[in-house]
């Protein structure tokens, strides 16, 4: 849980990070380019997105469960697609049925997503946890690894 809780800190760090280049993408892409709210918000997650899993593989998570940094990155981007819709969608809602504007409503989603992304990434990619479609996992402590058990 310590180690859960250090990369948390982390990720809080690179996600803001990333929520700059996110924001100022969703600011200029709405503003200067003159691209709907959400179209403009659906490109600039996705510019976060990228910056995100740089900074998450090279600082944030200490344990990779993917080798093929290709594969890792599809199921990365897949959950930040994930990501993408329930951002949209919040936004949607709150801007057309509160009546928010579109830049609180980005903040209001941005901090929805954090968590979900955050578990999501951790559970499927940044973990010592196992899991198939059969009813054992295997777990590897982090501090202990050749204490594997399987459940």
């Amino acid at each position: 849980m310590k180690n859960t809780a250090k990369e948390f800190g982390r990720y809080l760090i690179v996600g803001g990070l990333a929520f700059v280049a996110d924001f100022s993408s969703l600011f200029l892409l709405t503003e200067k380019a003159g691209l709907h709210y959400l179209w403009s918000a659906t490109l600039a997650f996705l510019i976060g997105t990228m910056f995100n899993y740089v900074l998450s593989t090279r600082w944030v998570f200490s344990v990779r469960k993917v080798s093929n940094w290709l594969d890792e990155f599809a199921l990365f981007a897949a959950i930040g697609v994930a990501g993408v819709l329930l951002n949209g969608g919040i936004i949607a809602l709150l801007v057309e049925a509160a009546g928010m504007g579109y830049l609180i409503a980005k903040l209001v989603a941005t901090g929805l997503v954090l968590f979900f992304n955050f578990g999501a990434r951790k559970w499927l990619l940044f973990s010592h946890i196992s899991f198939n479609l059969g009813t054992q996992k295997t777990i590897v402590s982090l501090n202990h690894p050749s204490e594997a058990r399987t459940r």
